[in-house]
């Protein structure tokens, strides 16, 4: 199905939460500051770079934080190809790792985060387009949702 973007789809879903780390944390927003640091200290293949920028909607979070205009602008206005296939990675694996259902992530999600915080806000947002993105990869699989 992959084929030879196999490779980087597992690359970015490995890396795309990269950002969280507190070396590479410079913004506060996961998705922009593990971008910028695979793009700028390991000079990592742009398709990369924009998945880990976009994973998961991070646009619509990001105008929840006011850096759209730094996201869209150093990464594209546009989500780049296997971005459904990412959000299905994040989407279906608990932070333990574990597979789960996507709306039982998303619960999980607003529950860790909590009421009023830019998390919980861009889920709420973002949950329809995240749970169709999960299911159109699933559908492609033959996967029951």
């Amino acid at each position: 199905m992959l084929g030879e973007r196999a490779d980087l789809l597992e690359a970015a879903a490995w890396l795309h939460d990269v950002g969280y780390a507190p070396d590479v944390s410079a913004t506060g927003f996961h998705p922009l500051d593990g971008a910028r640091f695979l793009r700028d200290v390991h000079h990592a293949d742009e398709h990369l770079c924009r998945l880990v920028a976009h994973h998961s909607c991070a646009v619509v979070e990001a105008q929840e934080r006011g850096l759209a205009s730094e996201l869209t602008t150093e990464f594209g206005t546009e989500a780049p190809e296997l971005t459904d296939s990412l959000i299905y990675c994040d989407m279906t694996t608990s932070p333990d790792g574990e597979h789960l259902p996507v709306e039982q992530r998303l619960t999980e999600i607003l529950a860790r985060y909590g009421d009023g915080h830019p998390v919980a806000r861009f889920i709420i947002t973002s949950s329809s387009h995240l749970v169709d993105a999960v299911h159109r990869v699933q559908s492609g699989m033959n996967l029951k949702h």
